[in-house]
């Protein structure tokens, strides 16, 4: 099903029970970018990823700048960079929208009281390809959408640009950019430009099990 709306910022409405705002002019680093997209990156807050002075996921940090190149140059974004970007079939949010005092971390409680906010939207964009980024967002994605938690150790130097089926999923982790080595960028064109060029969406045709010789495409 399609989602109709023309927003990018906070496409959905989520209103998330923030104890303060980020800014002066955002409450929240709600999720941002294209609600019928195929790709989303996952992050985990604004003051692990950047965005507390836009209100966009991945923008204001050096990592943000290494992840929007990367993105621009597969074609997900229009521009290197941009505080506001222009997305191609991508969207991004946060596991924690809300912003913390500087020099505090949210605590356990947090994210989970944030987690159906998340998780809605996540369900509502409902993407093929998931780009978790940073080890919280990586073990969050492979803990709830896919089989594969137990399986991983959460090696993020050696998980990056990675494939991992989940359930429905496609899921490319990707390591903190502030914290990438030479090839790490690369390694992520490249596992990035492969999935774009493959039929990465995971569906069956159930078609076959219904009268008539039409096609019935499920996750």
């Amino acid at each position: 099903m399609e989602n109709v709306t023309d927003r990018t910022r906070n496409p959905f409405g989520m209103t998330p029970p923030c104890e303060a705002p980020c800014s002066s002019d955002h409450d929240a680093v709600y999720g941002y970018g294209d609600a019928n997209a195929d790709f989303h990156v996952v992050g985990d807050r604004p003051g692990t990823h950047g965005g507390r002075s836009t209100g966009v996921p991945f923008t204001g940090t050096d990592g943000a700048r290494r992840l929007q190149s990367v993105l621009h140059e597969v074609g997900l974004l229009a521009d290197s960079y941009a505080d506001e970007p222009t997305v191609e079939n991508l969207f991004w949010s946060y596991l924690h929208v809300c912003c913390s005092p500087d020099g505090e971390t949210p605590d356990r409680e947090s994210y989970a009281r944030l987690e159906r906010f998340f998780d809605a939207e996540f369900r509502a964009i409902n993407a093929h390809v998931l780009l978790p980024v940073g080890e919280r967002a990586t073990d969050h994605v492979l803990r709830e959408y896919t089989a594969q938690a137990q399986k991983l150790d959460l090696d993020m130097p050696a998980l990056h640009a990675d494939e991992v089926r989940g359930r429905g999923y496609l899921v490319v982790p990707v390591r903190d950019p502030a914290a990438w080595t030479d090839t790490d960028r690369e390694r992520l064109v490249s596992r990035l430009n492969g999935v774009l060029g493959s039929d990465y969406r995971q569906m069956s045709d159930l078609g076959r099990f219904l009268p008539g010789d039409e096609p019935y495409r499920v996750r």
